[in-house]
């Protein structure tokens, strides 16, 4: 009563592998070195050069039909290293300048203003947009660029001690 499997079907253009790309493929899916989607990719690019068709590929490894044209793809044009990793992604733009975070630094290096014992990051938000330094700016932003200088104004200062001998 157990699933029967069946053998995959044949490729009428299988992906062709040199030796030496095969062997590479073969001790990245076998060193356990490699990040997880490159082991997949490399799999993906050894069952197809097996002669594998690209829809049965993904039952056998556990990925989107996508990943699989995407990877063959990426082979055919640009070649191996290319279709085992993925090109960088540009990212969020970064919301202040060098010269923004400068000011901010050294406004929050500074002492709060008057009637406040410390900064908060709502303050510093606040206090940054008054101060002409940019026209708006959120509590999440002004938390990263105060983590990323190792800064952490709401804490009060550590006290070192004279006469703590033993």
């Amino acid at each position: 009563m157990g699933v029967e499997r069946r053998p995959p079907r044949r490729d009428a253009h299988p992906v062709n592998l040199s030796p030496s790309e095969r062997r590479r493929l073969k001790q990245i899916t076998t060193s356990g070195q490699a990040r997880p989607r490159e082991v997949v990719r490399a799999r993906v690019l050894l069952l197809l050069d097996e002669g594998w068709a690209p829809v049965d590929v993904p039952d056998a490894l556990g990925c989107g039909i996508a990943t699989v044209g995407r990877v063959r793809r990426r082979y055919e044009e640009e070649g191996l290293d290319r279709a085992l990793s993925e090109a960088a992604r540009p990212g969020q733009p970064k919301r202040l300048s060098e010269r923004q975070n400068a000011q901010i630094v050294a406004m929050v290096c500074g002492p709060p203003p008057a009637g406040r014992a410390r900064w908060t990051l709502e303050l510093v938000a606040e206090y940054a947009v008054k101060r002409k330094i940019v026209p708006s700016v959120g509590r999440e932003t002004i938390r990263l660029l105060l983590r990323d200088h190792d800064l952490k104004p709401w804490r009060e200062k550590n006290v070192v001690r004279a006469g703590a001998r033993r």
